[in-house]
């Protein structure tokens, strides 16, 4: 995928669901896999021509890993000329040695998201794009299915009362393969994930089975995404074009 691709389709969520307003200014989630530094090389390269103008920043929340190595990923970002911040927490520390979970991803999900909202607040941001891409979308809906009993996946867009923060999701109509594509063709620095669950969760579980299902029955996660945003799920934002 060329980054012209990238920024058209990532366009195309924004304006479809009213991702973006000028004065927003937005926190880019970094996590340091493919998926945060692809949405952050598409928000670099729309802010320069969106007409709703907007600032941006990038923050990685550091869970407490000792050979989680930022360096290129904030070399990047200085050439981008994008402001870098990075949290620095015990959380890798509290899950897996205080607490020794044995289904570590929820809390860890939950102290982290805690962190960096904490930042972006600080920052003076009123938006938080992360990184969930078409694939993320489908799996959620297939967790729901699988786990809970019920059809539904996260939103668009999804304003956090507590905090007075919004989320948006700038990359839902790109897909994984393309993001994987992106990342390749462009040599993105892209850090390896430290975390001991990486790869045996339950969401790697359904993305395996969803692999499974598309190679036997062809185009069977387009069939599921168009489902999801056509399904009037309760708080979908609807599109406004």
């Amino acid at each position: 995928m060329k980054l012209q691709q990238l920024m058209s389709q990532t366009r195309r969520a924004i304006d479809d669901y009213g991702m973006i307003h000028t004065g927003d200014k937005i926190a880019i989630g970094i996590s340091g896999g493919k998926d945060s530094l692809t949405l952050l090389y598409a928000l670099h390269g729309l802010q320069r021509f969106y007409p709703e103008k907007f600032d941006l920043e990038a923050i990685t929340v550091n869970l407490g890993n000792p050979d989680f190595d930022l360096s290129h990923i904030r070399h990047l970002c200085e050439t981008m000329q994008i402001p870098y911040t990075v949290v620095k927490t015990e959380i890798a520390q509290i899950v897996f040695e205080e607490r020794k979970e044995k289904n570590p991803c929820s809390l860890c999900a939950k102290m982290r998201k805690g962190a960096l909202n904490d930042a972006v607040k600080k920052l003076g941001c009123n938006k938080i794009a992360y990184a969930h891409h078409k694939d993320d979308i489908v799996e959620t809906m297939m967790m729901s299915l699988i786990y809970e009993g019920h059809f539904y996946s996260f939103p668009p867009i999804t304003h956090l009362d507590r905090t007075n923060l919004t989320v948006i999701r700038p990359l839902m109509y790109v897909s994984e393969a393309d993001v994987k594509g992106f990342c390749r063709k462009y040599q993105l620095p892209v850090v390896k994930s430290p975390c001991p669950a990486d790869g045996y969760t339950k969401r790697q579980y359904v993305k395996d089975l969803l692999r499974k299902l598309n190679l036997e029955n062809p185009g069977v996660k387009e069939r599921m995404f168009s489902a999801i945003i056509n399904g009037n799920i309760s708080d979908w934002t609807p599109r406004i074009r």
